[in-house]
């Protein structure tokens, strides 16, 4: 029963998420193809290989709809006794039209298939880049598995329709247009009556296009939600297992699978029945043409040349509508998946540089202030993390911020790197106001070590080096030995170069805290942020660490969040929070003595009376 009530609200609120709810108030406002207009401007890019796609297309329709001439000229004229002379010569053309048209076919799918992949990369770099600038409190309410989904399942749709169906379609309209011209020009009679079945085609298929493209942006948003959850589940393996979670966990992603299957289903089976209206519509009335013009060739008013020519002619029509109706449910699905992702290229950052951000001084000292803030995360706009906090840093100073879990600690920290702006009250770095300058030009006199670092599926070294990427490996190496890192990953088969798993998964908690400082060791910034930087090292480490660490603050502005109070005693200032606010600060013996929450908190680590 724990299991169950475990997991099953983890399933739910992975589907709860406030982009989800955004996502589906959006879907409902837009319809038609119009997401797939926002392509355009990617296929501008490269319109030299799309002008050549549209020119090899173009000739293979001509080509295409000059066969039905010859087949006419060898129907009337070839098999006459006195026509024998000429038939190689008619045979001898189509060969030359057939090898003209084989050519243009390949080129086309060539230069349209390439021109496909190159646009869908460009949009899946774009949207990615665009998702790395977005502000936090928009990933706060966004599940990583459904972005991921974006990012793969919806650009290869697109990719799909850009390099295949959109070329398909463009290719039967032409030769749809050019059939027709050549059916008026070789019967103006039996053209009439296929003129009148044309609107019984396209009213299904554009009122049931709407329809497809609907379902097909619900089977792609279930597919999404089943991936989000996979994500999850995968992520959190070791939790899973523990729990002895399997079962509930495949049972509640088969339940995902399914949805996203009958979704599918449901989508695929409009598209079935779209075609299947169109292609009865279409041939039946191929054969009604085709009993009149019988009638007329028996009558003398059409040779047969002619009716075989208008029939091949009615044919490539009644083909290309039917082909039309199949690309048309693929066309409306590559829409869904635009919007999709054109949603999240649509989306602002919350925060970002100001259209004249503050120069910061050159020079950067790390000062630190904060006036009056006061700050609720969006996603609790009812919850007031920090309540008028106020205090000051100088540069060079090192200070200590303790307190109970959930006093607001690592938020100030958010603050000071603008992963969000206060509610009220200013943050300023070096006298200069954060939420005036460029955030990415504070960020760069940042160096934070967090409380849950991050190791990416790289080796060692490019983990270390993400604190900056122009680092040497002798500095790197350095970076390690002052972290009191290269010990152990001396011991990893490729030492460095080992690749490190996906979230560090080859490396204990205290290896992974120590290639954390390792970066921001590299980082080298003026400003020294330690969010429990020794919370997962056991005595041994913390001490190799705690002196690495007093090397790399001499000269720089640090704040140091910890909850064990061994690691802040030598600080120039401790700084006491609860519930939001500043309690009290001092020295450690100032504070000791003080009898309040920092004695308290003493008390109960150290044992002191």
């Amino acid at each position: 029963m724990t299991t169950v009530e475990h997991f099953e609200p983890y399933a739910a609120s992975s589907r709860s998420g406030g982009f989800a709810k955004k996502r589906d108030a959006i879907s409902t406002k837009r319809s038609g193809l119009r997401p797939l207009v926002s392509l355009f401007p990617y296929v501008a890019r490269y319109r030299g290989r799309a002008m050549l796609a549209f020119l090899s297309l173009t000739v293979a329709a001509v080509t295409t709809l000059a066969i039905p001439v010859a087949a006419r000229r060898m129907v009337d004229f070839g098999f006459d006794p006195d026509g024998l002379s000429a038939i190689d010569g008619y045979f001898a053309a189509m060969i030359a039209v057939v090898a003209v048209l084989a050519c243009a076919s390949a080129c086309r799918y060539y230069f349209v298939a390439t021109l496909g992949e190159r646009v869908v990369a460009d949009v899946r770099r774009d949207v990615f880049g665009h998702l790395l600038r977005l502000s936090p409190s928009f990933f706060d309410q966004s599940r990583s598995g459904d972005l991921t989904s974006r990012l793969t399942a919806d650009t290869t749709q697109i990719k799909a329709a850009v390099g295949a169906s959109a070329s398909v379609a463009l290719r039967n309209l032409i030769m749809l247009l050019g059939a027709i011209v050549m059916m008026m020009v070789t019967s103006p009679k039996l053209s009439a009556m296929v003129l009148l079945v044309i609107p019984a085609v396209v009213i299904p298929l554009i009122a049931c296009g709407r329809w497809v493209r609907r379902l097909s942006r619900n089977a792609q948003d279930t597919l999404a939600d089943a991936t989000a959850y996979a994500s999850e589940l995968i992520g959190a393996i070791r939790t899973v297992q523990a729990y002895n979670g399997a079962a509930i966990a495949t049972d509640r992603f088969g339940r995902e699978v399914d949805e996203a299957y009958e979704a599918s289903r449901v989508s695929t089976r409009a598209r079935a029945v779209l075609t299947q209206i169109v292609i009865f519509i279409v041939f039946s009335s191929v054969v009604v043409i085709l009993w009149a013009g019988s009638r007329d060739v028996a009558m003398g008013a059409m040779s047969a040349g002619r009716l075989g020519q208008f029939i091949l002619y009615a044919v490539l029509a009644a083909t290309s509508l039917g082909q039309l109706s199949e690309v048309w449910g693929e066309v409306s699905a590559a829409s869904g998946a635009a919007e999709r992702l054109f949603e999240i290229l649509r989306l602002k950052p919350e925060i970002a540089a100001p259209n004249r951000p503050l120069d910061l001084p050159l020079a950067c000292q790390g000062s630190v202030a904060f006036e009056g803030v006061s700050f609720a995360y969006p996603g609790r706009p009812d919850v007031r993390v920090l309540d008028d906090v106020a205090f000051s840093v100088r540069s060079g100073e090192k200070i200590a911020i303790v307190g109970s879990s959930g006093a607001g600690k690592s938020t100030l920290f958010h603050l000071l790197l603008r992963f969000y702006d206060p509610s009220s009250g200013l943050v300023s770095l070096d006298g200069a106001a954060v939420h005036e300058a460029d955030p990415e030009e504070i960020r760069s006199r940042i160096a934070l070590v967090p409380q849950d670092p991050v190791i990416f599926a790289a080796s060692a070294r490019d983990n270390i080096r993400f604190g900056r990427p122009s680092a040497t490996d002798a500095e790197v190496e350095r970076a390690a030995d002052l972290a009191s890192a290269s010990g152990f990953l001396a011991m990893l088969p490729e030492g460095l170069d080992t690749r490190l798993g996906e979230r560090g998964v080859m490396l204990s908690g205290g290896q992974r805290q120590r290639i954390a400082i390792a970066r921001a060791i590299l980082r080298d910034a003026p400003l020294l942020l330690l969010d429990e930087a020794t919370s997962a090292l056991d005595s041994e480490s913390e001490a190799a660490v705690q002196a690495a660490l007093q090397g790399l603050m001499k000269g720089r502005t640090t704040l140091v969040i910890a909850h064990r109070l061994a690691t802040v005693l030598s600080c120039d200032r401790i700084l006491v929070m609860d519930r939001g606010r500043i309690v009290e600060q001092g020295t450690h013996e100032e504070l000791s003595s003080a009898g309040g929450l920092y004695a308290r908190l003493a008390r109960l680590q150290f044992g002191t009376s």
